[in-house]
């Protein structure tokens, strides 16, 4: 019995092996032919003119702004109630409203994308670029919901025991001492939540689309980078598609830059 179950054990271990470097091999060719095509593509006129001129700036731009529209209208609403969940959520009530916010944090973005659509697109006969930040919104505001609730889990009731002894109301305590102590934490969720929107691009293409000149006006068309990519990238000219290649290696930099930030984050708290 004994020597079947290491039999089993190392059939396992052996299979696990296979599988984690099975995806290594798929994510290292992913990245290496990104990594070559993509630096092949750029050249600094990239970073200077819009889509118009063969540049990326104004949807570098587009994409940043709509992601951090999406972040200011999400991560209030979030927060609040995420603390609602941990700090006075102790029902049945509380207990469904989480299993929502785990569902919505796993519902397709282009369902999102699609819902959206219909209620602040069709109505108004037009794309724009609000409606881009409010389905990015709605996908991160459940990231933070759990993010929240997860790290005032953390906190040791006995500072919340601490707070109330020494006078203060239960949202003194909240802010002044919870919100404090799981600070680096909450940023580095944040920082992740915001690194998971701004490279969606099934929400966008229903809501804001893209445009290729430079504009700040989000009652029309925005840039995105996302959706720009999709579309050069079935364009039949080779200068579309390296263009497309380029900016994709500078969507993936970002994206790894500031889930790297956050992982620093993570790491210092420790």
């Amino acid at each position: 019995m004994r020597s079947r179950r290491l039999l089993l054990n190392k059939i396992v271990l052996i299979l696990s092996t296979l599988s984690a470097v099975l995806g290594l091999v798929f994510l290292s060719w992913i990245l290496i032919t990104l990594f070559i095509k993509g630096i092949s593509s750029l050249d600094f006129s990239i970073f200077t003119n819009d889509l118009v001129d063969g540049g990326l700036k104004n949807l570098i731009f587009g994409q940043f702004f709509m992601a951090l529209i999406a972040t200011i209208i999400g991560v209030p609403l979030g927060m609040m109630a995420g603390i609602y969940l941990r700090e006075y959520g102790n029902s049945t009530y509380a207990n469904i409203i989480r299993d929502l916010s785990d569902i919505m944090m796993s519902a397709p973005s282009i369902v999102i994308g699609a819902f959206v659509f219909a209620v602040f697109v069709a109505p108004f006969g037009s794309i724009n670029g609000w409606a881009g930040s409010i389905a990015l919104a709605i996908m991160l505001i459940p990231i933070v919901v759990s993010t929240t609730d997860n790290m005032l889990s953390l906190v040791p009731k006995e500072l919340r025991e601490a707070g109330i002894a020494l006078g203060g109301g239960k949202h003194q305590v909240i802010l002044d001492i919870i919100l404090k102590a799981a600070k680096v934490g909450l940023t580095t969720g944040i920082l992740l939540a915001f690194a998971r929107i701004i490279g969606e691009t099934a929400p966008l293409l229903f809501t804001s689309g893209t445009n290729s000149f430079w504009t700040t006006d989000l009652s029309n068309a925005f840039p995105s980078l996302t959706v720009s990519i999709y579309n050069l990238a079935n364009f039949p000219t080779d200068k579309a598609r390296d263009l497309a290649w380029g900016a994709s290696f500078i969507l993936t930099v970002i994206v790894l830059i500031i889930n790297l930030i956050g992982r620093f984050l993570t790491r210092d708290k420790g």
